[in-house]
This record gives structure tokens, C-alpha cells and sequence, in this order.
């Protein structure tokens, strides 16, 4: 299903908040992800943080259709730009154009715009450290966390803002078109290391790609397209083109970690997918699925990487 991104700008938007993730998530819809983009606001000209402008905005939908989600840009000086009649006007927006299915995401201070409008009610969410207060002061029963990268409290997502934008940006791509392509995304980013909400805590798609070497990539990227296939060495060091054991010695050194660990991790992050999506499948099948050779390998992989056991995975 497409999903509709509404990209919210009031004037003196911070820039690195709008290009950022928004380049994201053009790249993202570029290389196949079911993306409309749609930056829009209270009017179709704006000043930037930079101070040049930004023309040909959309105006607010006067209604959302299904399977949207409005993503409030940051500012650069939210004291007095928040008290504009654009900034009033995009908060009684928000308070009436969501429906049940639209989700809703802020970048840096966008999320004091969320908070005004009442959609952080009881909802653990966050903003850029210099905010922490002032979205606390915007809405006392917000859940306010004042250590993460980003917050996914469910319809909600909110982020630290500026270059952690970019950050929220793949999370949406891993939620909304999969995690070989948030990774493939990050790669072109050359973002090859990704913060998570629980920073340092990474994804297994997008860990151990924070280097530079293009052959290790190669055979990073055969191994998330299909890890569940039975790899060779030979086979990956076909699509790297090096040497078998030049692959070897480069993934060591620049991933720091060895295929066989790099290929069980992905495996074990694709049976939790098939564990949480599919519960009537049985710890039989999902370890056929993801590659293992039995069962009990399946069990043993899990207890090196994974807390618990398969069937607490799935609860």
C-alpha cells in the first residue's frame, strides 16, 4: 500500500531537519519503497533557517487519506516562530485532519507543534536535548525521555532532530518498505552505521557498516538480500570479486566480525520478524525459513544472540 508523506514546514525551518530526511525518503521512494511525498504548509512560500526560501508547498489537506503519515519538520528559532498565526495554524491542523490510521512523526522541536496540539498525551517521546523542558512544559503528561536519538511510542515517533532526523527517517523506511532497503538507503547516505531508539543499540540489517570498503559491502548486501541461503565463502567472494580468503581478512577487519557471525545475526533478526509477524508458524519452520539447518541449531544461534528463547520471542 502507498503510503502518503506529509512533510509540515512553518517558516524559518531549520534546513538540516527538512533536507535530511527528506532526501532520505526521497532516496528511499526512488529505489522502490511506496512513497508519495508532500511537503506542504500554512503557506506555499516560506523563509528558511539559511535565508533563502522555499517555494511551491502544498497547502494542509483539508482532510487525510488513508495511510498517511505527517512528519513536523523542526525550526531554528521556536520561541518566536511557534508563536506565529502560520505555527497556530498548522496546531489546529493537527488537532483535526489525523485519523485513526495516520501516523505522526516530529523532527528536533516539531514535536513542541505535536505536544501543543495534544497528540503526545501519555506518550513516551523526546526532542532536541536544549527542549527537553519546554516540551515537558508543553504537555505535562507526555512521557519525556531526555536520552535517545528517537522515540517509537507505536503511531507516535519523535526525534532529537537535526541529524537525527535522518536516523528516524530509515527507522520509517525499515518500518514501511523493509530493512535491506533502509540499508541499501543508508549505504547511499554513507551513513553505514545507524543509530537506533536505543542508541547504541542497532539494528542488525545496518550494523557493522560503518566502513568504507566496497567489497565487504558487496558481500554484506548478498548476504541481507538472502541469508537464509546456504553461502559459501566461494559464492560471496564471487560477489565481492576478491579472493575467498581476501574476503576472509577484509571482513574481519573492516566489519569487525566474522561472515559466519555477521550471516547468523541477520538470520536470527529474520526469524524474530517471522516469530512476531507469523505466530501460527512453529520453531520448526521459521528456522527452515531462515536457513538453519535444524531446530536445534536454530536454538543454539538464538541463545548466542538473542535473549530468552524462540517461543518468548514470539510472545
Amino acid at each position: 500500500m502507498n503510503l502518503n508523506i506529509w512533510l509540515v514546514l512553518t517558516p524559518n525551518v531549520l534546513m538540516l531537519d527538512f533536507a535530511g530526511p527528506a532526501e532520505a525518503l526521497r532516496m528511499a521512494r526512488d529505489m522502490g519503497a511506496p512513497f508519495t511525498l508532500h511537503p506542504c504548509g500554512p503557506q506555499p512560500d516560506i523563509a528558511t533557517s539559511l535565508g533563502v526560501a522555499l517555494g511551491g508547498l502544498a497547502p494542509l489537506p483539508a482532510t487525510l487519506p488513508p495511510s498517511s503519515l505527517v512528519l513536523v519538520v523542526g525550526n531554528s528559532n521556536e520561541a518566536a516562530d511557534y508563536a506565529t498565526p502560520e505555527a497556530r495554524q498548522v496546531v489546529n491542523w493537527l488537532r483535526t485532519a489525523p485519523v485513526a490510521d495516520t501516523q505522526l512523526a516530529s523532527i528536533c522541536s516539531g514535536a513542541l507543534l505535536l505536544a501543543q496540539a495534544g497528540c503526545l498525551q501519555g506518550r513516551r517521546c523526546t526532542t532536541h536535548h536544549s527542549l527537553i523542558d519546554a516540551l515537558k512544559a508543553a504537555d505535562p503528561i507526555a512521557q519525556v525521555e531526555t536520552d535517545r536519538i528517537f522515540v517509537d511510542d507505536g503511531r507516535v515517533l519523535t526525534s532529537a532532530g537535526t541529524t537525527t532526523g535522518i536516523d528516524l527517517a530509515l527507522h520509517l523506511v525499515e518500518q514501511h518498505a523493509g530493512p535491506e532497503l533502509a540499508a541499501r538507503v543508508a549505504r547511499r547516505l554513507v551513513m553505514y552505521q545507524r543509530r537506533g531508539p536505543n542508541d547504541p543499540q542497532t539494528s542488525p540489517w545496518l550494523a557493522y557498516r560503518n566502513h568504507m570498503h566496497p567489497a565487504v559491502h558487496r558481500a554484506q548486501d548478498a548476504l541481507a538480500r538472502d541469508p537464509a541461503r546456504l553461502w559459501t565463502l566461494p559464492d560471496l567472494a564471487e560477489e565481492a570479486c576478491v579472493s575467498a580468503r581476501h574476503l576472509s581478512r577484509l571482513f574481519g577487519q573492516h566489519a569487525g566480525i566474522g561472515v559466519l557471525a555477521y550471516q547468523q545475526q541477520l538470520r536470527i533478526a529474520r526469524a524474530k520478524d517471522l516469530l512476531a509477524l507469523n505466530p501460527p508458524l512453529s520453531v520448526e519452520q521459521v528456522a527452515e525459513r531462515c536457513g538453519f539447518a535444524s531446530a536445534c541449531d536454530f536454538r543454539r544461534v538464538w541463545q548466542r544472540f538473542a535473549e530468552g528463547s524462540p517461543g518468548q520471542g514470539r510472545r
